[in-house]
């Protein structure tokens, strides 16, 4: 088939043009980019004022959520966790963020596990986790700064400094809540930042959990649009300036609705929890008020959702003495090729790569008891490795 392609384009190019000419593609081809150019910057400029009044709700706010909403969707999914839980605000940033953390079973004396959620969440999503990751150790998990309960600050446009900032904001964290050591897991976004944590602070992490990690390996070359229209480049062009759920805020009163439509998903994964939407309800309070976080994800990401500075090329700057577990879904978006790549990266390292069956991005979801099974043994291997180590 491509040779038939190359064919057909050799016999176009042979034709015979008068010099100087122009064809009518090329001419179009040109208008159309210059178009495209133009448009594109006024519509830039038009979007950059147009989200910064509906972010700062200075008018056009009619979007049916609060912070009082988002708290109360939050108390109700915590009513089924059967675990004595404490709920509290860190304080972080000379007092000017806070952080919302849960501590369940602080008293147990085993290695403490340290959650970080994914992308748009917060520690709800974890309602299918808590009760049995705690059993025989403390589990700490906590909004990531610019996502759910936790303070929405505006963070750099550079993607290495909001990197940093999100990295900085669990240390500060930490130090609040007094912790040492501990077994630090992330989901998606979250493996992303706990491995850029693990990275710059080494002696704090134990064992490293990347569950469906985002942002690990590099775009690939074909991952263009080139094959698309002028017109499909055009609209994809001037969707840039826009977060990830700003669909979600635009739609105003109908952001629920939008929420259940295209995530009733969710509802089903949790559905032996909650017979209503409550999961897609705090999903939706949780992403329909300022971007924050979600702002500072767009600005480390280049189309389309790739990292623009991959965790692959920053493996050799983990610890070697950081032992590595990769989690991922068997149909899941995120392919577990990365796993293995890591794995060939750290040769001198623990590094294993698991893959949950039947699972998708959201494995803690989809194989909720298979994946309590793993992580509590992944758990139980690390504490045998923190006892070797004290020999």
């Amino acid at each position: 088939m491509e040779e038939s392609h190359r064919n057909v384009q050799a016999v176009s190019v042979g034709r015979s043009k008068p010099p100087g000419s122009l064809n009518v593609h090329s001419l179009s081809s040109l208008v159309i980019n210059y178009l495209t150019v133009l448009l594109t910057s006024y519509w830039n400029s038009f979007i950059g004022w147009l989200s910064e009044r509906c972010e700062q709700n200075t008018w056009f706010n009619w979007r049916p959520t609060s912070k009082m909403q988002l708290s109360g969707i939050e108390h109700k999914i915590f009513q089924c966790i059967k675990t004595k839980m404490e709920s509290l605000f860190v304080p972080i940033r000379n007092n000017e963020c806070q952080i919302r953390t849960i501590v369940l079973n602080r008293h147990l004396e085993k290695m403490p596990l340290v959650m970080v959620h994914g992308m748009g969440g917060g520690v709800g999503m974890w309602v299918l986790n808590l009760d049995s990751l705690a059993e025989q150790r403390p589990v700490y998990a906590f909004d990531v700064l610019g996502f759910g309960r936790s303070s929405r600050p505006r963070f750099s446009s550079d993607s290495t400094e909001a990197e940093s900032q999100f990295v900085d904001s669990i240390e500060e964290w930490r130090e609040k809540m007094h912790l040492n050591r501990f077994i630090l897991l992330g989901h998606s976004l979250g493996s992303f930042i706990a491995t850029s944590y693990a990275i710059r602070h080494p002696e704090r992490v134990h064992h490293l959990i990347a569950v469906e990690p985002w942002g690990f390996p590099e775009k690939p070359s074909n991952a263009s649009t080139q094959h698309l229209s002028y017109w499909a480049r055009a609209i994809i062009t001037m969707a840039r300036p826009f977060n990830p759920f700003a669909a979600v805020r635009a739609a105003g009163p109908w952001g629920p609705g939008l929420v259940k439509k295209f995530r009733s998903d969710l509802q089903h994964r949790f559905s032996k929890l909650f017979e209503d939407d409550t999961i897609l309800n705090y999903l939706y309070h949780c992403n329909a008020q300022t971007p924050s976080g979600e702002s500072a994800f767009r600005t480390m990401t280049i189309p389309f959702g790739w990292a623009k500075n991959p965790m692959i090329l920053r493996m050799t700057d983990l610890n070697k003495s950081i032992p590595m577990t990769l989690i991922y879904g068997s149909r899941s978006w995120i392919t577990s090729h990365t796993g293995q790549e890591v794995k060939f990266l750290r040769p001198d390292s623990y590094v294993d790569v698991q893959i949950i069956q039947g699972a998708g991005h959201h494995v803690y979801a989809d194989r909720s008891d298979d994946f309590n099974e793993l992580i509590t043994e992944v758990c139980s291997f690390a504490d045998q490795d923190e006892g070797q180590d004290s020999e």
